[in-house]
């Protein structure tokens, strides 16, 4: 397989043993890049670990993996400390990790929302707070922020994570120009549905209504949403919106959000009349 030159000496990704994580987290490494990844469960990090190793181009490369919880403030931080200790100052991080749990919000038990936005966006602003002085020091480097297409437009059934995901939004929105000025690049990400476990998850317990409106939506590999965000960052882009519907509703989002609002209103009515 061909890999790609490195752009980036050091890479941290949250979030990187499944799903569009650990999609990026294969490509990075076989760029050349040193490597670590963070998540929650030890036994994911070990084979995701054991994956990425057999990938390494060089054999100087170090790739590493740190198990940790990203919704806990002391957690996050000491990781991307141990990370920064391991491989050097990040010149990238991407936070991915993030849960869903969808729902109707009358059904949801409160906990499930504390979760969601303790995860989604707090582990997201965690790291970001621990890896910044470091990379503000050098003034280089880039932080990649993964929301979702649900942080573009509410989406029935998904009402813990939308919000989280919105924030995730004005949290890239806000503190680009903040950023810029410290000469540290960012992005933020849009994904549409991806073929991923966490997906697979989703799908047991969306409601019928949610199944119906997402049931046409484009859901593309987690290889090619990764692809899709490299291609984003080489290109310097504050916005990376993967695959063509994700693209014109990253950029009209605010104009067609009335017709889709009318459109799900009506599949919900039929399906109430039936």
């Amino acid at each position: 397989m061909k890999t790609q030159k490195r752009q980036f000496q050091n890479v941290i990704i949250t979030g990187g043993s499944s799903g569009i994580g650990k999609a990026l987290a294969k490509q990075i490494v076989q760029s050349g890049s040193n490597l670590a990844i963070i998540a929650r469960t030890q036994a994911k990090l070990d084979e995701a670990i054991a994956e990425l190793t057999r990938l390494k181009v060089d054999a100087s490369q170090v790739a590493i993996a740190i198990s940790a919880d990203v919704s806990d403030r002391s957690k996050a931080v000491h990781a991307i400390e141990s990370a920064i200790n391991q491989i050097g100052v990040p010149d990238l991080l991407i936070t991915c990790a993030g849960i869903a749990r969808p729902g109707y919000f009358k059904e949801l038990a409160l906990d499930i929302f504390e979760e969601t936005m303790a995860i989604n966006y707090f582990g997201s602003l965690y790291c970001v707070k621990a890896a910044l002085p470091s990379m503000a020091s050098q003034r280089s480097g880039r932080i990649v922020l993964v929301s979702s297409g649900a942080g573009l437009i509410g989406l029935f059934g998904y009402t813990p994570y939308s919000p989280s995901k919105f924030a995730v939004r004005g949290l890239a929105e806000s503190l680009r120009g903040e950023l810029k000025s410290m000469g540290i690049g960012l992005s933020i990400v849009y994904p549409p549905d991806t073929d991923t476990p966490q997906l697979a998850a989703e799908n047991r317990f969306k409601p019928p209504e949610t199944k119906k409106m997402t049931a046409m939506a484009e859901c593309l590999s987690a290889d090619q949403v990764a692809q899709d965000i490299l291609v984003g960052i080489r290109k310097n882009q504050f916005v990376i919106a993967p695959g063509m519907e994700m693209t014109l509703l990253a950029r009209l989002h605010s104009l067609v959000n009335p017709i889709l609002q009318r459109q799900f209103d009506g599949i919900v009515a039929k399906m109430h009349q039936k």
